[in-house]
């Protein structure tokens, strides 16, 4: 994310938002556990540490609840914070506690008591707050176009087709992980989307509509329905806005927050999930990933990200914005299995020079799909439209789409739909390493899937 975050701390800084250091822990450690066996939970009862709708997700495409789906163990979380450490966040699919701490000592401790398997430190620094929010101006252009300018981004896999037929995304729920969501609540052509909640997992007390506007420009691209200002491509669609991207920094953390918000995802019984962020590199260059890393385990957001289509979630994530620069390849979680990762085209259909490309280490074809993210059109912090480059507009164009499609054909599971998808690509006969299975008709594809299902 380094790059999108220059240019969102500059935009923050001219629109008058501006950042302090506080005095807070300075280290961040990773403890992973080895077991769940003083569980207070049962698989016999989910409904202890899931809602219904997740429960009933589940039932619908015939997917087990496990023993990943149990909490992490509260005795083991007490005995590490009896330590002293402050605890940040648990993850319960890769069994592990985030903490933070003045004092290294104390994680030597914790690497002694016998239920830990292994400790790492994900974060070093000092902790910066943002403190006021921008002006708005709220008021954005109408044309003639039901759709405004982004019919185009919109009408590239057939999308708006889906939206006469009915399926405009209602009845599905998407969940939105990013790095904060500037100026929604006031923003008077965002006022009708239907937001489900919050959640700060960076910091909890913060205000995520002060934070970042990053996020708030990924909502516009799926959630808009101002008729004749934009429409999104789910615009009828229900969301929850979850924050793990802390844009001060690049630390391995990011992912432990990013971990615990899919997980929370997962426990209100979100549909999809759309996260326009990607990691290979940090503040501390010891923790670089490598080509080789592309596998989608090494890193623990990519774990996570494969673990959500078994608990009956589609993933979609941008492939990354490095094609034109060095490192050239997706960024994890992009490279995770049973996700769509989701590369950038013009709304010409041709190739954004910055859409980094696969493919994963283990040789399979990414990005799968790609959209409209150069010239994107998205909502500005001022609630005026804007347009913008990079995967991060393209990845949440696609999600809104394949929420219709999902909308359209609920018999489907998470993986059928994301095959589903990958095979309406205009390039599916013969993927590539650069716009995989390429641009998606979703209207094609639900006419086929019809067909079938009549037969």
């Amino acid at each position: 994310m380094k790059k999108f975050i220059v240019l969102i701390l500059a935009l923050n800084m001219y629109l008058g938002v501006f950042a302090q250091f506080t005095p807070e822990d300075t280290l961040k450690y990773r403890i992973s556990l080895k077991d769940k066996v003083a569980t207070d939970y049962s698989l016999q009862k989910p409904e202890k540490y899931l809602s219904m709708k997740s429960i009933e997700r589940r039932k619908k495409q015939g997917l087990p609840i496990d023993s990943t789906d149990l909490p992490v163990c509260k005795k083991y979380v007490d005995a590490i914070r009896k330590t002293g450490v402050h605890v940040l966040v648990t993850g319960k699919w890769d069994n592990f506690v985030t903490v933070s701490c003045n004092d290294s000592t104390l994680i030597d401790e914790i690497a002694k008591l016998p239920f830990v398997r292994s400790t790492e430190r994900v974060w070093k620094g000092i902790t910066q707050r943002a403190l006021q929010r921008g002006s708005l101006i709220n008021k954005p252009v109408r044309t003639d176009s039901l759709y405004g300018p982004a019919i185009t981004q919109a009408a590239m896999s057939r999308v708006n087709l889906l939206h006469d037929a009915g399926f405009k995304g209602q009845g599905m729920t998407i969940a939105v992980i990013d790095a904060g969501f500037h100026n929604v609540d006031k923003i008077d052509a965002m006022k009708n989307i239907r937001i489900l909640g919050v959640r700060d997992f960076v910091n909890p007390e913060a205000d995520i509509y002060a934070e970042s506007s990053h996020g708030m420009s990924v909502l516009s691209c799926m959630a808009m329905n101002q008729p004749n200002v934009m429409i999104g491509t789910a615009p009828e669609a229900s969301y929850w806005l979850l924050r793990s991207e802390d844009e001060y920094s690049e630390n391995l953390v990011e992912q432990d927050y990013w971990a615990a918000a899919i997980e929370f995802a997962d426990s209100v019984g979100v549909d999809l999930v759309n996260t326009s962020l990607g990691y290979y590199s940090f503040d501390d260059p010891a923790k670089n990933y490598r080509y080789r890393d592309l596998n989608g385990h090494y890193a623990l957001m990519s774990r996570e990200a494969a673990k959500a289509a078994d608990k009956g979630m589609v993933v979609v994530c941008s492939a990354g914005n490095s094609g034109a620069g060095s490192w050239k390849k997706i960024t994890p979680p992009g490279d995770a299995e049973n996700i769509i990762t989701v590369g950038a085209v013009n709304k010409r259909g041709e190739l954004a020079p910055f859409s980094s490309v696969g493919n994963t280490a283990d040789g399979r074809v990414k990005p799968d799909v790609v959209a409209v993210g150069l010239n994107s059109d998205v909502m500005g912090t001022d609630g005026n439209l804007r347009r913008a480059n990079g995967t991060s507009f393209s990845s949440p164009i696609m999600c809104g789409m394949v929420a219709c499609l999902w909308q359209a054909c609920p018999k489907l599971t998470a993986k059928q739909i994301i095959d589903l998808v990958r095979q309406s690509g205009d390039r599916a006969d013969f993927p590539d390493n650069i716009y995989g299975y390429g641009i998606p008709d979703l209207w094609k594809a639900y006419l086929n899937f019809s067909s079938k299902e009549k037969k």
